[in-house]
């Protein structure tokens, strides 16, 4: 019922009037321009996929209209998994992608939905099959969000599944299932909380601390001095979602003020606009971020 072509003139500012598969859009000139280019990406993807409510806000998203990097990324990475080539969508996340091809270590900060997770993973994936890294260590605090869980039956690694099972689920996705579990059998991916990083030296590693806001200060200073040669780690996290207990500093909060002008590092912070969830996501992060302008302003 033309739900797609709604969706796309509800996003793009545009009219949109077709007969059989001949369009004719109305609008700015630049908004013309980029629906034109739109339509013709997403015809050319129903090829191989049908085109789904997801896919199209997905498209959409790759088309953002501000803070365009097309000369700065020319040279656009791209990431070869078994799940086939993935690429930044939007401008934060080719940002993403380009800093972790040039630095040591990076870090992604932004709301949930942004792919900080799911492109870092898929770049750990790549310098593995390349063999830039020997193994994938993955490391995440062990706060709880919120809720006391009790005590964990299981061993190490059974009890620290849970914290991981984000990177788990990107893994699976790109390498499959019992690949993954070779691999750790093996400890080429190897999985910790970070308390057991203390006294380490990684080399020839990638890795990957997620969550990273639930970390203190001293935990971020001792996990990025673990950082050995030919290593490359990444750090992401969401600073407005902190589980630490009250009067403790977030470690990813501090370390921006900290390393922000240090060359070899690099900072990536996402927004809303780089969700690629459910168009709802979006729309929910805003909200609560003009809620929490207004208390601000109360207060003040």
């Amino acid at each position: 019922m033309d739900r797609h072509i709604r969706q796309v003139e509800r996003y793009m500012g545009v009219e949109i009037n077709n007969r059989g598969n001949s369009f004719h859009v109305s609008g700015s000139q630049k908004s013309v321009q980029l629906t034109q280019q739109l339509l013709i990406q997403m015809y050319a993807t129903t090829e191989s996929e049908p085109l789904s409510s997801e896919g199209v806000h997905l498209h959409l998203q790759s088309m953002q209209m501000e803070d365009e990097l097309a000369e700065d990324l020319a040279d656009e990475v791209s990431i070869k998994t078994k799940r086939g080539m993935i690429r930044g969508r939007t401008t934060n996340q080719k940002r993403y992608l380009s800093n972790i091809q040039e630095n040591d270590i990076n870090f992604g900060i932004g709301p949930a939905g942004t792919g900080k997770t799911y492109l870092a993973v898929a770049c750990a994936v790549a310098a593995m099959e390349q063999d830039r890294a020997r193994r994938l260590v993955l490391v995440r605090p062990a706060v709880e969000a919120g809720e006391k869980l009790g005590f964990l039956p299981g061993d190490l690694v059974q009890k620290v599944d849970p914290y991981l099972r984000p990177l788990y689920d990107a893994l699976y996705e790109m390498l499959g299932f019992e690949k993954v579990a070779k691999l750790i059998e093996r400890n080429v991916i190897e999985v910790a909380p970070l308390a057991f990083m203390r006294g380490r030296t990684l080399n020839e590693a990638f890795i990957i601390l997620d969550e990273a806001q639930n970390t203190t200060v001293e935990q971020m200073k001792m996990f990025l001095t673990r950082i050995g040669f030919n290593s490359t780690a990444i750090i992401t996290g969401d600073i407005t979602q902190v589980d630490l207990p009250t009067g403790k500093q977030s470690g990813l909060r501090h370390v921006v003020d900290i390393l922000n002008d240090e060359t070899g590092i690099s900072f990536t912070f996402f927004k809303s606009k780089d969700v690629v969830r459910h168009p709802l996501v979006a729309r929910i992060l805003n909200a609560y971020d003009r809620h929490e302008q207004g208390k601000s302003d109360n207060q003040v």
